[in-house]
């Protein structure tokens, strides 16, 4: 299961941040995962519900939104939104396509509470 190395980089880069803001703790973490990129929407949930216990983010949830693969045509220009595995231009036809988005795994938002909001 490579959520769960997913997971743990996520909390090192969590870890970073909040260092800027003295002691906090983690309410809320926001993920944005393309259908592409390779990582299992439950199986990252369940890789941080096991990996958050003990530590700044015990008590946190963790939102997923997940995106669909967008391309765009190298051949007219125009984006294409798929939500099926065509990789082909929907007004053109063309398979010369360049993906924009929909590979992504990124921290989108991270919500903290503070010793001052306690």
């Amino acid at each position: 299961m490579h959520e769960l190395s997913l997971i743990a980089a996520m909390f090192e880069t969590l870890e970073a941040e909040i260092k800027k803001y003295g002691p906090v703790k983690v309410t809320s973490v926001t993920l944005k995962v393309g259908v592409l990129s390779g990582a299992v929407p439950d199986l990252l949930e369940s890789a941080f519900e096991s990996y958050k216990k003990g530590t700044f983010a015990k008590d946190a949830s963790l939102t997923i939104t997940v995106t669909q693969p967008r391309f765009r045509c190298r051949a007219c220009g125009s984006e294409t939104f798929r939500e099926d595995l065509d990789f082909s231009c929907a007004a053109c036809g063309s398979r010369d396509m360049e993906l924009i988005s929909g590979d992504e795994l990124i921290v989108e938002k991270i919500e903290l509470e503070t010793e001052d909001d306690e």
